[in-house]
C-alpha cells in the first residue's frame, strides 16, 4: 500500500495544505494544487450516438465512460437517466477504481415525449408504479422528464416548442412518493412549467433555460439545486443557422444573469457534462456566465458532494498551475487518486 502526500494549495478553500490519502509508503504527488475529486452531476453515462441519432448502449460503453471521467477526475457522478440495468448495478456495486455513480435508472417520460430509442414510455396512469419501481431496484434519484418536444417512433421531430409531459399534480404524487422513500426527483424542464415543478418540490431542475428570478427564490429557499449543463445549452451546433445563433446567444444572457442570482439565493448550482461537455468545460462556462472561479469549483467538488452526500475521502486530483487563474487546467490533471488508489 501507498500513502500519497500532497504538499500545496488545497482548492477551493485556498488553504496552504499537507494531504495524505492510503496508508503505506508515502510518495509524493506532483502538482501544486489540489482539490477533493470532481462530481459530474448532470452524466448518462449508457448515452450515446449512431448514425440515426441518441441511443442506449450497454455497460462496455459505460465502463469505458466511467475510466475516461476518473482519468479527468471525476471521482463520483450522478447518471440522471439511461440503461436501468447497467446504471443501479453500477450504483450497487463498489469498485476503487472508478468514480462512485448515484443513479436515476430510467427516463421516465410517456409515448412520444422523449428519444424512442432511450426510453421505454410511461403513461401516466403507470407512472407512480414506474417510481416504484425505480427505488425498489436501487435508485436513489429519479429522472422526471417534465417537458419534451413531440417526437415520432423513428425520431423525427413532430411539435416544437416542447409541452409539458405530466399533470403537476401527478408531479406532486412523484415527489412525495419519492420523498417518502428518501429518494429524490430530478426534472428535465426548459419550459415555464419548472416554476410549477419548483412550487411542488422537485429537488433539482436540469438544464432550465427560462428559470426565473422568482424560480431561484423558492428553489433556494428549501436548498434545491439547479444543473444548468451550459455545454449543452449554450454551445455552439454545426451549421448554426443565424436564427438559431440568435436564439442560443440571448438563452446565454438569461442563463448568465440567472446563475449570479442562483448563488445569491441559495441554490446549489451543480456542475454536469450531458452528453456532449465535460465538467471542465462545464466549470469554464459557468465563470464565463458570471460565477467566480472559486464558486464554479465549489458547484464541481465540495458542494456537488455535499448536496448528493458523498464526501472526498481518498479522492485527491492535483494541478501544476492554478485553476482559479487559469480554469482550463480541469482538463489536464498532473494526477489522480480515487478512494486511495492513483490512476493517473
Amino acid at each position: 500500500m501507498t500513502t500519497w502526500v500532497f504538499e500545496g494549495t488545497a482548492l477551493p478553500a485556498g488553504e496552504s495544505t499537507r494531504l495524505t490519502v492510503g496508508s503505506g509508503d508515502p510518495q509524493p504527488l506532483p502538482g501544486r494544487f489540489a482539490v477533493p475529486g470532481l462530481v459530474d452531476s448532470h452524466c448518462h453515462l449508457t448515452v450515446g450516438t449512431d448514425e440515426l441519432g441518441p441511443r442506449l448502449f450497454g455497460s462496455d460503453f459505460a465502463t469505458e465512460r466511467l475510466a475516461g471521467l476518473a482519468a479527468a477526475g471525476v471521482s463520483a457522478v450522478r447518471d440522471v437517466g439511461g440503461d436501468r440495468s447497467v446504471t443501479l448495478k453500477l450504483a450497487s456495486t463498489p469498485d476503487d477504481g472508478r468514480p462512485v455513480v448515484i443513479a436515476a435508472g430510467r427516463f421516465l417520460a410517456p409515448a412520444g415525449y422523449y428519444f424512442p430509442r432511450m426510453h421505454e414510455p410511461v403513461a401516466p396512469e403507470e407512472l407512480l408504479t414506474a417510481v416504484e419501481a425505480e427505488m425498489a431496484d436501487g435508485a436513489t434519484w429519479l429522472k422526471l422528464v417534465a417537458d419534451f418536444p413531440e417526437m415520432a417512433p423513428d425520431g423525427s421531430l413532430l411539435g416544437s416548442p416542447p409541452a409539458q409531459t405530466y399533470e403537476i399534480d401527478l408531479v406532486a404524487a412523484v415527489v412525495d412518493l419519492a420523498h417518502s422513500r428518501g429518494a429524490r426527483v430530478a426534472a428535465h424542464c426548459n419550459t415555464e412549467v419548472v416554476s410549477e415543478l419548483i412550487r411542488v418540490g422537485v429537488d433539482s431542475i436540469e438544464h432550465g433555460t427560462v428559470i426565473s428570478e422568482a424560480d431561484l427564490q423558492t428553489l433556494g429557499a428549501r436548498g434545491g439545486a439547479w444543473t444548468p449543463t451550459l455545454c449543452a445549452s449554450v454551445g455552439e451546433t454545426p451549421n448554426e443557422t443565424p436564427e438559431r445563433r440568435e436564439r442560443r446567444l440571448a438563452r446565454s444572457e438569461h442563463l448568465g444573469a440567472m446563475v449570479k442570482l442562483a448563488d445569491q439565493y441559495g441554490v446549489r448550482v451543480l456542475a454536469g457534462s450531458d452528453v456532449v461537455g465535460s465538467v471542465a468545460g462545464e466549470v469554464d462556462q459557468l465563470v464565463k456566465h458570471g460565477l467566480t472561479v472559486t464558486q464554479a469549483l465549489v458547484a464541481a467538488s465540495t458542494g456537488a458532494q455535499e448536496y448528493l452526500g458523498l464526501t472526498g475521502d481518498g479522492n485527491l486530483v492535483t494541478y501544476d498551475a492554478d485553476p482559479r487563474e487559469h480554469p482550463e487546467i480541469l482538463a489536464t490533471p498532473a494526477s489522480v487518486v480515487l478512494k486511495g488508489n492513483r490512476i493517473a
